[in-house]
């Protein structure tokens, strides 16, 4: 084909992708309204939260008209120019691209807001779509066109981040605000996605039906998703980001937050050293860190030994898809799994050594049937990783059967995708290391359970796997996504050790968030108002713990949360100067009701009675000051506005999501503490930056050893709440230890919490493996 052609493909593939999002436009702006209409008739417990979806819905209905062709005329522009060969394109979110042209002046605040909600739809549409458009930029390859990723210049209408920069654009142009996209991103999320899918499923098909790149077709790949129930393809990012979550970990990629891992520890009340290293290499986890050294290493010594061992790094968007696997190994790989299948069945157990018998006779008649010397190095690696997992002592024994019955499809998947000896952050790598770390804590009884919800999806996982041989690492995406889905709601509502702890946690989170938001509220409030010290001190600290109390049970705009509020404008009145007999003798009329409601009001969120004396203690004072004339006075239009500002409070409470806690605006959550809850409140040294960086990673459902109160024990992550602000460990018997961000980083900072593993589980497999090559090198090629 000449060069021509080649250049009419690749037009022909934008032009087939812009046809294909007009096609489906209009149905994804009737799903939005459909879905905000829906969520808007949804019984709400909370009135504010029922107005703003109210809202939503009726703005989306007014304005559907008006946002479809809005939506359409940016695609339909784009598809004219195309055809008449002008270049198509938005730049950039966060400014322009060229560095030189940005002017000296402050980005706008609704500029910055604007693109971020960009990117962050530009990452979902990336991770949602991720095998589609890698698997498109290898055909465009192919014919001379792959898509433009330069950070200068316009952005290719084929990158997630066009779509993303016209479907917000297209909202803010219609009237529509950036408070409404929050509100709606989740419903837009599953309209947009299988939109965006459709379109690049849509352009793969016209590339394979000129005959580019047959040997990638997913459709037969996807029908079979639809059929099984199994969601797939995996949401592998083409921009290197991670999935969720979230909550969940993006093994697709070797950005920040897909390299994850236990760190490096330290003796129980040692102190922790910063590496040099970690410094170096902005973005990767501490095991991260030594897990890629270990990989590192094997491959240097492989490649070495084996002629056409060349392991790459994570594949780019659009890159090679691996090596080609002789028909062959292939086949003896299908044969191995089917006897492993039958051999090691749902209720065998895994004996070490029968393991390490098995193992070996199955390496044999592999290696037999491998075509290359760099095929028969595969296996052995393979199996050596596998012989050190097999034979983890820690590793429970109906966990092992399925870790033995995982030995085909990683070796399927690391003879075609060379980066499974590269990278870290390969899918069928964290998947080991994820499943290995919640299991490896477990005490003899709950480790052999094999009825516990989590050995139970571990056999589903294991059994999805050999369900799709030749998906390679998208089947380990997919489930990867699901196991960290899993744990979320496992630790929340089936384990029995976890579960009152997580319910405790999430208690004190929504209160205490509740609480934040009224503290917040109140110092802008009484920012610059004449309040007696006495007085802020009991809004910020108590009166803003007794209102969060009462929205949470009642709602924030009950009335008995609306009756706290107008105590709150009586005792700021009360406490103002007071220079008339009359005012004086007002105060003296409202003042016993006013302390009772005050008591009521703190006897009802939990408050002990002598902390209740120690408070109306203190209003006296601030009382007797006004009295005395020595509190200043407020005047009469003011507290007239602080009081209806009061009585609305519940309506205007500022969404955290777009606040920096700090450990100013945190609050001592030591009140909260029972038979099942201890509350960490002191303890470790001051944290680094990096403490509280490495205090986030941690992952849901790794074990680690606490040293706390006197004695140590180990615990389980069980819990990370909203922002992960807060955490909860969980000791075997399930005694709950909830710990706010900034104190865990103290104790990870000091020793006195260390995960149990110095390393994840496929680390220790690879640096066994590899003193075993280095011992003896030629065992690679026998």
């Amino acid at each position: 084909m000449s060069f021509g052609p080649h250049r009419a493909l690749a037009l022909t593939a934008r032009l087939s992708f812009l046809e294909a999002l007009i096609k489906g436009v209009e149905a994804v702006v009737q799903g939005c309204v459909e879905g905000a209409r829906q969520a808007a008739a949804e019984p709400q417990t909370d009135p504010a939260v029922y107005q703003r979806k109210r809202d939503l819905a009726l703005e989306l209905m007014r304005l559907q008209s008006a946002w479809l062709s809005t939506l359409e005329r940016p695609l339909h522009d784009a598809l004219r120019d195309l055809r008449v060969g002008r270049s198509v394109g938005v730049r950039a979110a966060l400014g322009p691209a060229n560095k030189t042209d940005i002017p000296l002046s402050l980005l706008d605040d609704s500029d910055v807001e604007r693109d971020l909600a960009v990117a962050r739809l530009a990452q979902m549409i990336g991770d949602y779509n991720g095998s589609e458009f890698s698997d498109l930029n290898a055909r465009l390859q192919a014919v001379g066109g792959p898509v433009s990723v330069s950070a200068s210049g316009p952005v290719d209408v084929l990158m997630p981040h066009w779509v993303a920069r016209v479907l917000v654009d297209a909202w803010l142009e219609v009237g529509l605000s950036l408070d409404h996209w929050i509100e709606i991103k989740t419903i837009l999320m599953h309209e947009v996605t299988p939109w965006t899918q459709e379109a690049y499923h849509h352009v793969n098909g016209v590339l394979l039906d000129h005959g580019v790149r047959p040997e990638i077709d997913l459709r037969p790949f996807i029908r079979r998703a639809k059929d099984v129930g199994v969601t797939l393809p995996a949401p592998l990012s083409p921009q290197g980001g991670s999935a969720q979550a979230g909550a969940s970990t993006g093994a697709g990629s070797s950005g920040a937050g897909a390299l994850r891992g236990n760190s490096g520890l330290q003796p129980l009340g040692a102190a922790f050293e910063e590496t040099r290293m970690l410094t170096q290499t902005p973005g990767m986890s501490r095991g991260a860190v030594k897990a890629q050294n270990v990989l590192d290493k094997l491959t240097q010594v492989v490649g070495r030994q084996v002629p056409g061992f060349e392991p790459t790094a994570a594949r780019p968007p659009g890159g090679a898809v691996g090596a080609v696997m002789s028909a062959g190994l292939g086949q003896a790989i299908q044969s191995v799994g089917d006897t492993l299948r039958r051999q090691v069945g749902a209720e065998a157990a895994v004996n070490p050594a029968e393991a390490l018998q098995t193992l070996q006779h199955n390496k044999q008649a592999l290696k037999e049937a491998a075509s290359t010397p760099s095929e028969r190095a595969i296996i052995e690696i393979v199996a050596l990783l596998f012989q050190a997992i097999l034979t983890e002592e820690r590793l429970p024994a109906s966990i092992r059967v399925w870790f033995a019955r995982l030995q085909m499809p990683v070796l399927r998947v690391a003879v075609s995708e060379p980066d499974f000896f590269a990278t870290t952050s390969h899918p069928a790598r964290i998947l080991i290391d994820r499943m290995g770390s919640c299991v490896m804590g477990f005490e003899r009884g709950v480790a052999d359970d094999a009825d516990d919800a989590l050995h139970k999806e571990i056999r589903r996982i294991v059994q999805v796997i050999e369900a799709y041989p030749d998906t390679g690492r998208r089947v380990f995406q997919t489930v990867l996504t699901e196991f960290e889905r899993f744990l979320e709601s496992y630790f929340r509502e089936e384990n029995q050790a976890s579960r009152r702890g997580v319910s405790l946690a999430q208690q004190v989170e929504q209160r205490e968030t509740c609480a934040i938001q009224y503290t917040i509220e109140l110092r802008k409030m009484l920012d610059g108002v004449p309040v007696h010290d006495g007085v802020r001190d009991f809004m910020f600290h108590v009166w803003a713990d007794v209102l969060a109390h009462s929205a949470v049970v009642n709602g924030p705009t009950h009335e008995s949360t609306k009756a706290l509020q107008r105590a709150a404008a009586d005792l700021i009145w009360s406490a103002s100067a007071k220079t008339s007999r009359d005012e004086r003798a007002e105060v003296l009329r409202r003042l016993p009701n006013l302390l009772k409601a005050i008591r009521e009001g703190m006897a009802r969120s939990g408050l002990p009675l002598d902390k209740q004396d120690e408070h109306i203690k203190a209003l006296n004072t601030a009382l007797a000051a006004a009295f005395s004339a020595r509190s200043a006075a407020i005047s009469a239009s003011h507290l007239q506005e602080l009081t209806e500002r009061l009585e609305a409070l519940g309506d205007v409470l500022p969404d955290l999501s777009k606040v920096e806690l700090d450990e100013a605006t945190l609050r001592d959550l030591s009140g909260h503490e029972s038979d099942a809850l201890e509350v960490v409140a002191d303890g470790g040294s001051m944290p680094t930056p990096a403490m509280q960086a490495w205090a986030r990673e941690l992952q849901i459902g790794a074990w680690f050893e606490l040293d706390y109160r006197g004695k140590q024990e180990s615990v389980q992550l069980a819990w990370s709440g909203l922002r992960q602000q807060l955490l909860l460990f969980v000791t075997p018997s399930g005694r709950g230890i909830l710990f706010q961000l900034h104190r865990l980083a103290a104790f990870l900072q000091a020793g006195l919490l260390v995960p149990q593993e110095e390393e994840s589980l496929t680390t220790r497999a690879t640096r066994a493996a590899l003193a075993k090559i280095d011992a003896d090198p030629t065992r690679l090629l026998n």
